[in-house]
C-alpha cells in the first residue's frame, strides 16, 4: 500500500506542478508529501525529481519512470471502473479535437455509430491541424498524429502509423527516384506550411533523428490539397500512411526512400490525468480502439480524402 501511495504521490506531484498543490488536493502537509517522494526515489535507488523552493524538475530517469506509472494508474483505473460502472451508463457532453484529414475520413464517420451505442452522450467534433490546448481549451480528448511529450496527458495508442515520401510513377520517370536524403534536394518537395513556416520532414539517418527543411515552388497548410499535388505528379510529398495506403497498392503512388522512414507518428487518444475519468470518455477512446484494431476497417476506409 505505500508503494502504491508512493507512485500516485509522485505522478500527482507533476501533474499539479509542486509539492504544496499536491498536499493541498489530499488534504494533508507538504512535508507528508516530502517524505513520500524520498521514500521512493531511497527504495528505487535513484533521483527522480530536482527539487528547489522554485521548481520541479525531472530527472531523465524520472521523466521514463513517470510514464510507466501513468500507465500504471490508468489501467488500474480502468479495470476497477470496468468492474465498478459495467452497469452504469455513459451520459453528459463529449468534446472531441482531431486533425482536420484524419477526423473527416476516420473520426466524423464512426461518431453516428458511437452515438447510436451511447444514447445519453452528445458529441461536438472540432477539426483542427494545431495542437489544442487539451486542459486550457476544455477538450475531453485529442486525437494526435505525433510523438507524445506532454507529462499532464494520458495517451492511448490507437493505431500504428507512419509517414513516408511518395509521388507519381510517372514524376519519377521525368524527374527520377531520389536514393539519400541528399537527393531530395533536386526534387520538387510539396511541403507543408504551419503559421507561415514550413514544416520540416523527419527522418532516420544512421540511427539518428533528424528534420529537414525542403524546397519547392508548391507550399499549403492543407494536407489534403498535398495530397492532390501529389496526385497530380507535381512532386515528392510526405505523408501518412492512412492518407496514401490505397493509392500506393492500387500503384498510384510510389513509395521512395523508405529505408529513412522514422518512427514516432502513430495514432493517440490523449486526455488530461483525471482521477475518476467520465465513462463518456473511456468508451469513446475504447470505440476508436476497437475499430482501428479491424484489419477490414483500413481496407475499407482507405479512400482518397
Amino acid at each position: 500500500m505505500d508503494h502504491f501511495r508512493q507512485i500516485s504521490t509522485f505522478v500527482e506531484v507533476i501533474a499539479r506542478g509542486s509539492l504544496s498543490a499536491a498536499a493541498r488536493a489530499e488534504g494533508i502537509a507538504p512535508a507528508m508529501i516530502g517524505r513520500r517522494l524520498d521514500a521512493l526515489e531511497a527504495r528505487l535507488g535513484v533521483k527522480l525529481l530536482q527539487r528547489t523552493t522554485r521548481k520541479l524538475a525531472l530527472t531523465d530517469e524520472g521523466a521514463a519512470f513517470l510514464e510507466d506509472c501513468q500507465r500504471i494508474l490508468a489501467e488500474l483505473e480502468e479495470a476497477e471502473a470496468a468492474v465498478s460502472e459495467r452497469s452504469a451508463r455513459a451520459t453528459g457532453h463529449l468534446v472531441v479535437s482531431a486533425p482536420a484529414g484524419f477526423g473527416r475520413q476516420h473520426v466524423a464517420p464512426l461518431v453516428p455509430s458511437f452515438l447510436a451505442e451511447h444514447r445519453e452522450v452528445s458529441v461536438n467534433l472540432n477539426l483542427s491541424d494545431r495542437v489544442v490546448d487539451v486542459i486550457g481549451e476544455g477538450v475531453d480528448v485529442a486525437i494526435r498524429i505525433a510523438s507524445l511529450t506532454d507529462s499532464n496527458l494520458v495517451g492511448v495508442k490507437l493505431a500504428d502509423n507512419h509517414r513516408v515520401v511518395v509521388a507519381t510513377p510517372g514524376y519519377l520517370k521525368r524527374h527520377g527516384t531520389p536514393q539519400t536524403l541528399d537527393d531530395l534536394a533536386k526534387h520538387n518537395c510539396l511541403a507543408i506550411s504551419s503559421q507561415g513556416s514550413q514544416r520540416g520532414w523527419t527522418f532516420r539517418d544512421h540511427g539518428k533523428i533528424v528534420t529537414m527543411k525542403v524546397g519547392g515552388n508548391m507550399v499549403c497548410n492543407d494536407g489534403a490539397v498535398l495530397h492532390d499535388w501529389a496526385m497530380a505528379g507535381r512532386g515528392l510529398a510526405w505523408r501518412s500512411m492512412w492518407e496514401v495506403s490505397s493509392e500506393i497498392e492500387a500503384g498510384l503512388l510510389v513509395p521512395v526512400l523508405e529505408q529513412y522512414a522514422a518512427p514516432g507518428n502513430d495514432i493517440y487518444a490523449v486526455f488530461a490525468q483525471r482521477r475518476h475519468l467520465p465513462l463518456r470518455i473511456r468508451v469513446f477512446v475504447d470505440f476508436l480502439r476497437h475499430a482501428y484494431s479491424q484489419p477490414e476497417y483500413w481496407r475499407k476506409n482507405m479512400a482518397v480524402i
